[in-house]
């Protein structure tokens, strides 16, 4: 059993989900990274091993669910404990609206941004309560406020890990659980390249950044035991 703090990242491979792996690192943590795209993972994993930090490399697709629980049990009969949890795994489609949106997209939509979040997060919580874990859930400026854009599958996937969020807190408390929502507005990844228009560099660069998703995410997880952060929403001072 290791001695250092274990964190497992779904989403590890890119964007978000790869910042808070390098961030989370360089705290202290050996971060576990999950994800569909091995080549991906396994950049990540070196990018932290190179800067002096624990990773490893677990593939999975949150929309299967006994995947995931295989991925736990793996991951804990590598590790022997797991004491946090952030679920950045996301999907959009650029067909989003009513009028040309597909019910294979919707699903498939819920299946990664809703029912992979509930599944790792049953899956993870007998060892999060254990150790009076953290769970980070990435959610989206969506999740927070009505985003006509964001698309009927995503903006009711998003909006309901809200409750998933704080179902997990009222009952995780007497465990020393707690689970924060996570809503930032733009930020610039490669998801963005799902949208019906792509913003092009000059709005990117004025959005939110990776690295500052990751910061809030560490303000998280890094809290003292006794401090819970419900919600957090972060947004870029620009708008466009």
């Amino acid at each position: 059993m290791t001695d250092a703090r274990v964190l497992w990242i779904t989403g590890g491979g890119s964007g978000m989900g790869a910042a808070v792996a390098v961030q989370a690192a360089s705290d202290g943590w050996t971060v576990v990274l999950s994800g569909r795209r091995v080549e991906r993972l396994d950049a990540v994993a070196e990018q932290v091993r190179a800067a002096g930090g624990s990773a490893d490399v677990l593939p999975l697709d949150t929309a299967d669910v006994e995947a995931v629980a295989t991925a736990r049990d793996t991951l804990l009969t590598r590790h022997g404990r797991l004491d946090g949890l952030v679920l950045a795994a996301g999907l959009n489609a650029p067909e989003r609206r009513w009028d040309d949106q597909s019910m294979a997209d919707f699903r498939a939509i819920v299946d990664t941004n809703l029912t992979g979040v509930v599944a790792a997060v049953d899956a993870a919580l007998p060892s999060l309560r254990l150790a009076g874990g953290t769970v980070v859930v990435v959610s989206s400026y969506a999740g927070w406020s009505f985003q006509p854009g964001a698309g009927v599958a995503y903006s009711a996937s998003k909006t309901a890990l809200a409750s998933v969020v704080r179902t997990l807190n009222q009952q995780g408390a007497e465990h020393g659980v707690r689970a924060t929502h996570l809503c930032p507005g733009d930020v610039a990844t490669d998801f963005l390249d799902r949208r019906p228009v792509v913003p092009d560099a000059a709005a990117r660069a004025v959005m939110l950044q990776p690295e500052d998703v990751a910061r809030a995410v560490a303000f998280v997880l890094e809290a003292p035991a006794h401090v819970r952060v419900d919600e957090l929403v972060i947004s870029p001072v620009a708008q466009r």
